[in-house]
């Protein structure tokens, strides 16, 4: 059986973060994620997700000023992005999640590769003793143009040269399919790096009950992986969330 994981950064968005943990739980998710949680004090979080019995899946590291969206390739900042990771680290010791999302930024070129893979290693080496997994994902260059990390080959190629046990691909369907697409094969291909998947409809990133996408399909492909972790529900609801969950019984079995 399927199982899911709602992304509170669209998902009851509406609510603070406490709160939509609750209403994931009463809508029957098994698992939650987010973005950004600092503005919420992690006792909080961390109380919700005991009440509940819900674990927080993963989160990311911040954005950074205004406009950008992230920091960790970004040749110069370095001070600031290992400060967003250890920031990131020390928010999911505490509400107990095991993944980090790393976000590169925007930028382009070798030196922006080589401040990546330093940042990263440097994020690996301060999760390790937590037992956190680093994660990246791959943006498409229609919402995020100029973000870094675009492809799945380039996610392989830093995984590789970071070279540490906890650092993984987040894969999330909606980002693939627009710049890559073969998403049955990629998914097989990639799975001894995957670390977390997401998924939303193509192209409006809408419920997954419509779109370019067979998500009956590729919930199959995944579950004959061997892949049982809860899959990330990260669309963008068009109507109040608890009117757009239809599709969680369609997908279900």
């Amino acid at each position: 059986m399927t199982k899911f994981s709602a992304n509170l950064g669209f998902l009851w968005a509406d609510l603070p973060l406490p709160d939509a943990i609750h209403a994931a739980k009463t809508a029957g998710f098994d698992a939650v994620e987010c973005h950004w949680p600092y503005a919420y004090d992690a006792q909080d979080v961390k109380a919700a997700l005991q009440q509940t019995g819900l674990v927080m899946l993963g989160l990311n590291t911040v954005r950074g000023k205004q406009g950008e969206n992230g920091l960790s390739a970004l040749v110069g900042r370095e001070v600031e992005a290992r400060a967003a990771i250890d920031q990131a680290i020390e928010y999911a010791v505490a509400i107990n999640t095991k993944n980090v999302h790393v976000m590169a930024g925007f930028a382009k070129g070798q030196d922006a590769h080589g401040t990546f893979v330093s940042n990263l290693r440097y994020a690996c080496d301060r999760a390790e003793d937590y037992g956190i997994t680093i994660l990246i994902e791959p943006l498409n260059h229609y919402d995020a143009p100029r973000y870094f990390l675009s492809k799945t080959g380039q996610a392989k190629t830093i995984i590789e040269e970071v070279g540490a046990d906890n650092i993984k691909l987040m894969f999330d369907c909606y980002h693939v399919q627009l710049m890559e697409g073969d998403l049955s094969n990629r998914l097989q291909k990639l799975q001894n790096i995957i670390g977390h998947i997401q998924f939303a409809s193509v192209p409006d990133r809408g419920s997954p009950d419509h779109g370019e996408l067979d998500y009956k399909h590729l919930f199959k492909v995944i579950t004959d992986m061997g892949y049982d972790t809860p899959l990330g529900a990260e669309y963008k609801p068009v109507e109040p969330t608890y009117k757009t969950l239809g599709w969680m019984k369609l997908f279900a079995s």
